[in-house]
């Protein structure tokens, strides 16, 4: 739903789809008549109910993924290296070509007292932490910085990613960071999170505190239940409904209550120095990061849409106006 334009573009007119564990929701398939109709599908799962569960597929393949993928990779191995350069490069090609739109391209305003940009947050807290060389775990709660964690959180390794993915299951990222620091207590843990969440199991932060965990809790805070709020304004004619919240508490001060450091951060000149206070912190840490109220999350595959027919930000609208059918952009 919130995939790159290259990578959705391809999922849309690829020759072979190989999906392994996938279970295909609406959050993965976007209009399931129009999910990626010209390929020939294989779907990998050891549970055998999972196969032409939702999606129809050519070939269903019951096992361990690793098995499969490496008997796979034997089998792609037989074939000559160069059989099908001429179609591959030209595929790729195309691939480039979407790529270059840049998808992901949001708009900072640099001014030392301008609103922060969610994307901005998220990508100077990804850059800031890497410069720790500490491992680093991240959990999310639900919501548009879920997303947000996704594009801009680069992550490089294996199993440092904990989130709910399309489960919607708000809460999640507090108690899911106190699991990986109690696990890994010499890693750094960040909890990216939206205030809405936040408040869902915050009663974690006791938690926290008796175990005296690290974990450093970043709240990208735009005062609504983000993406309840984007799709009232993207999909139901901006008709908002008990999206937007003026009773929030003080989070520096709730921080304080349960024996953390509390932080909060209003302009972009304070940013990065508040993010490197809470990194070299040696207790747990709740940053309290006020950001722009109205930042949508693109691109974006309106539900029941298929994946050539993306919403995309307004960077990318300057030099796209529309997608055709065959997924190519008409200037």
């Amino acid at each position: 739903m919130h995939g790159t334009y290259e990578a959705n573009l391809a999922t849309h007119d690829c020759d072979v789809l190989i999906a392994l564990g996938s279970r295909f929701d609406d959050r993965v398939t976007g209009r399931l008549d129009a999910f990626s109709p010209g390929s020939f599908k294989i779907h990998v799962d050891i549970d055998p109910s999972q196969i032409n569960k939702i999606v129809h597929v050519n070939e269903g393949i019951v096992g361990d993924v690793g098995e499969i993928i490496a008997m796979m990779i034997e089998e792609w191995e037989k074939q000559p290296v160069y059989a099908h350069k001429a179609e591959l490069d030209a595929w790729w090609a195309k691939i480039e070509g979407w790529r270059a739109l840049d998808c992901l391209r949001f708009g900072q305003d640099q001014a030392p007292d301008a609103v922060i940009k969610p994307q901005q947050a998220i990508q100077r807290i990804y850059e800031l932490a890497r410069q720790t060389g500490r491992d680093t775990y991240v959990s999310t709660e639900v919501g548009q910085h879920q997303m947000w964690a996704a594009q801009f959180f680069r992550f490089d390794q294996p199993n440092r990613w904990l989130t709910s993915g399309g489960l919607g299951t708000m809460g999640y990222g507090l108690p899911a960071a106190v699991g990986a620091q109690i696990a890994h207590p010499d890693a750094l843990v960040l909890d990216v999170a939206g205030e809405a969440s936040t408040l869902m199991n915050i009663q974690e932060l006791g938690t926290i505190a008796q175990y005296r965990l690290p974990v450093k809790i970043f709240i990208i805070n735009n005062h609504y239940m983000g993406m309840v709020r984007q799709w009232q304004e993207l999909l139901h004619g901006s008709r908002y409904s008990e999206s937007y919240s003026d009773a929030l508490p003080d989070f520096v001060k709730l921080a304080e209550s349960f024996h953390a450091t509390g932080l909060r951060v209003t302009r972009l000149d304070q940013l990065d120095a508040t993010i490197r206070q809470a990194l070299e912190h040696n207790g747990p840490v709740i940053v309290d990061i006020c950001v722009a109220e109205g930042e949508n999350c693109f691109p974006m595959i309106p539900s029941g849409a298929a994946h050539n027919q993306m919403i995309l930000g307004p960077e990318q609208e300057a030099v796209s106006a529309t997608i055709s059918k065959e997924g190519q952009m008409l200037v």
